[in-house]
């Protein structure tokens, strides 16, 4: 009875008012995600680079360049952990929500073994460049096994194509400050180097718990996870090109460390790592606002007319465009200031780098805003030419300008290259310049105003 009762309620609402209350609904669950996005970004970028900054202060520059140089060097490998399946498992399981168990699965297995050939491969690689460094070579071996644990970031893009990020927020951050108290603790116990990749690998651990707890108390189970090998070839045979356009995005963000390591020395990877820590730190912006909105733009491409899923495209990139600017600014202007009072005078050469490396976050915003109207279009094969070309573009201006510049000529040379990747090589091939001339009218601030605010 009640049922019936309900379903003739139901028919009483007119089909254009159920339709915007379904609308309101779904916007209302859009900020919302956003939103947790967001306190989890704010959250990891706060108490994050105030330990962070307590890190450098009780490392010096030589030991955090150390550390710094291991990181970057493992991050030219890392790329193999995810097999550039984030955004195509997000998407898959939008638009297939109902197989989420075989999804899964196949997209836990697919990365567990990514994890795996990483862990391989890093250490090989490390241990042919730096064997005459074992603390190097312990330090990539600890922080290498963390893409091991990264193949239970499956349950992340489940809830992130519900447009429900709390969970993995709640998760993730809960293990964050478990190790931002570890490594205060070991500060204050005067602890070796190698402890605080130890501490990173815990956070890793901590993480993929959560994640499951979090997944079983929303009343789902691991294991009901199933492998499908024709999912995990269709899967691959799409995400070849995000794999290699990854390790084009790793190579010209990371290259730049690896190279001032071994062409000048790990004290300027100090410098420079302070600098870009600084500036990375922004780019929770679009990976927040990306994920909670690319669902409705992939939504849009599906079931609305081009206009509306264009136009849900540019209000998405001048938003970015408009944060960029806004921030890059000040930055600008106020870096050497900021650098002197956050590290203190050792790290003071550090502020010039800053200033020119903040740039790079214009162009990272726009890419990551452009990058759902890729996926849609089935485009991933140009997103792996346009950033192998910027990551060769990178090696060659730091061959150039770092023994003449150091940390400077490295930050030209990441903006240029960043300029290129997510920008200007759209403008050289037809089937992406539509996505060019809306990146260039998002480049103009007065009219990304008025589209953001009107």
């Amino acid at each position: 009875m009640t049922k019936l009762k309900y379903f003739r309620w139901h028919r009483l609402i007119p089909s254009s008012l159920l339709q915007k209350l379904q609308g309101r609904k779904h916007l209302q669950n859009i900020i919302s995600n956003t939103g947790w996005l967001f306190a989890d970004r704010i959250l990891r970028m706060g108490l994050g680079l105030v330990v962070m900054v307590m890190v450098a202060r009780y490392l010096g520059v030589q030991q955090f360049g150390t550390f710094n140089f291991a990181v970057a060097f493992l991050g030219l490998f890392s790329h193999f952990s995810t097999l550039g399946l984030p955004s195509l498992s997000i998407r898959t399981l939008t638009h297939d929500p109902a197989n989420k168990n075989q999804i899964l699965g196949t997209v836990f297995v697919l990365q567990l073994l990514g994890g795996i050939a990483t862990l391989i491969l890093s250490v090989f690689a490390i241990f042919i460049f730096r064997h005459d460094n074992p603390l190097i070579i312990n330090i990539v071996f600890v922080l290498a096994t963390i893409g091991i644990f990264h193949s239970f970031d499956s349950i992340d893009y489940w809830f992130q194509s519900q447009v429900q990020s709390k969970y993995t927020v709640l998760a993730k951050n809960s293990a964050f400050i478990i190790l931002a108290l570890i490594q205060i603790i070991l500060i204050n116990a005067r602890a070796p180097l190698i402890a605080f990749a130890f501490a990173r690998l815990a956070e890793s651990m901590l993480s993929a718990i959560g994640l499951i707890f979090a997944y079983k108390i929303q009343g789902y189970s691991i294991r009901l996870w199933r492998w499908s090998m024709p999912l995990a070839k269709s899967l691959l045979h799409e995400s070849w090109p995000l794999i290699l356009s990854t390790l084009g995005v790793v190579i010209y963000m990371r290259i730049d460390q690896v190279m001032l390591g071994q062409m000048i020395g790990v004290k300027d990877v100090g410098l420079y790592s302070s600098a870009t820590r600084i500036s990375e730190v922004w780019y929770f912006i679009p990976t927040a606002l990306v994920s909670s909105l690319s669902p409705t733009i992939y939504a849009a491409k599906k079931n609305s007319s081009t206009a509306i899923y264009l136009r849900q495209t540019e209000r998405l990139l001048s938003l970015l465009s408009l944060m960029a600017i806004i921030l890059a600014i000040p930055m600008s202007f106020f870096s050497s200031f900021l650098v002197n009072r956050l590290f203190g005078n050792d790290f003071i050469g550090a502020g010039q780098i800053l200033a020119i490396h903040i740039w790079a976050a214009l162009f990272v915003f726009i890419g990551a805003g452009s990058s759902p109207w890729f996926i849609s279009e089935g485009l991933t094969s140009l997103i792996f030419r346009r950033t192998i070309m910027g990551a060769v573009i990178n090696i060659v201006l730091n061959f150039w300008l770092i023994p003449a510049h150091g940390g400077v000529g490295a930050a030209i040379a990441t903006v240029v290259s960043q300029a290129y990747a997510s920008f200007l090589a759209n403008a050289f091939h037809s089937d992406t310049r539509q996505i060019f001339k809306v990146q260039l009218r998002s480049l103009n601030f007065f009219s990304s105003l008025r589209k953001v605010f009107y």
